[in-house]
């Protein structure tokens, strides 16, 4: 029986890829058997004339997992853009199918799967004479709940409000809100505060605001130790389903 939750943002640049390195390094730290998985992924960056998928190896190195990164992530764009954008530039569409068998297969080598999205949860996959195929589409296709990623800045009460709105109104469950970027100021406060109020979701942890977490090891021990402190283990297992 393997678990799996699904990590989306409020927007970009909300330190969704931070926070789900913390949560996989959280998991395989106390010994749990977890994956990461991103089905897509544009902005790759370039090594040794290859392409590599910085968020994925980004969380694999903090969490330790050892995984092909074609097996945790099966589409890899240099294009900076939407994942429909960047398959059509360069041409290489993204097949569901493709997708959802790289998952399965991982399903059966792990006890627990942490999936990360692309941007925020109206995020188009595909765009063709089909259709138009979203994020939001494979994570019910996944049978996945959802965790979110919110800002503590300005703005965040707006953008967690119509997100958690328009999650609830697909019908897919969210299972708590992670408040990235806290500092303790009179506006961070009283923004998480007020997204408790009008959401009704609960705050799973709140993560302090560190500048070059991914780039500097310092700071990111320093990142790794405040989720331990302000999250157990347990009750991010629990956040899990059966998938």
């Amino acid at each position: 029986m393997t678990k799996g939750i699904f990590i989306t943002g409020t927007g970009t640049d909300v330190g969704k890829t931070i926070v789900t390195a913390g949560l996989m390094e959280l998991l395989r730290s106390h010994g749990y058997n977890a994956c990461y998985f991103k089905p897509a992924l544009s902005g790759a960056i370039e090594e040794n004339h290859m392409l590599i998928p910085g968020d994925t190896k980004f969380v694999s190195r903090v969490s330790g997992l050892k995984e092909k990164y074609e097996d945790i992530t099966p589409y890899i764009y240099k294009t900076a853009t939407a994942p429909h954008l960047a398959s059509k530039i360069e041409n290489k569409p993204i097949c569901i199918n493709l997708v959802k068998e790289k998952f399965e297969a991982l399903k059966k080598k792990y006890d627990f799967i942490v999936v990360e999205g692309s941007g925020g949860i109206v995020c188009p996959l595909i765009d063709n004479e089909n259709g138009i195929y979203l994020l939001q589409d494979l994570i019910k296709e996944l049978n996945l709940t959802v965790i979110i990623v919110a800002s503590a800045g300005l703005g965040t009460i707006n953008h967690t409000v119509t997100t958690v709105a328009y999650i609830k109104n697909l019908g897919i469950k969210i299972k708590g809100i992670i408040v990235n970027g806290y500092e303790d100021t009179v506006l961070c406060n009283d923004n998480i505060k007020m997204i408790e109020k009008l959401t009704k979701v609960p705050i799973l942890a709140i993560f302090p605001w560190i500048d070059g977490v991914d780039k500097e090891e310092l700071k990111l021990k320093k990142f790794i130790d405040e989720v331990h402190n302000s999250l157990q283990v347990e009750d991010l297992i629990n956040c899990m389903d059966e998938i």
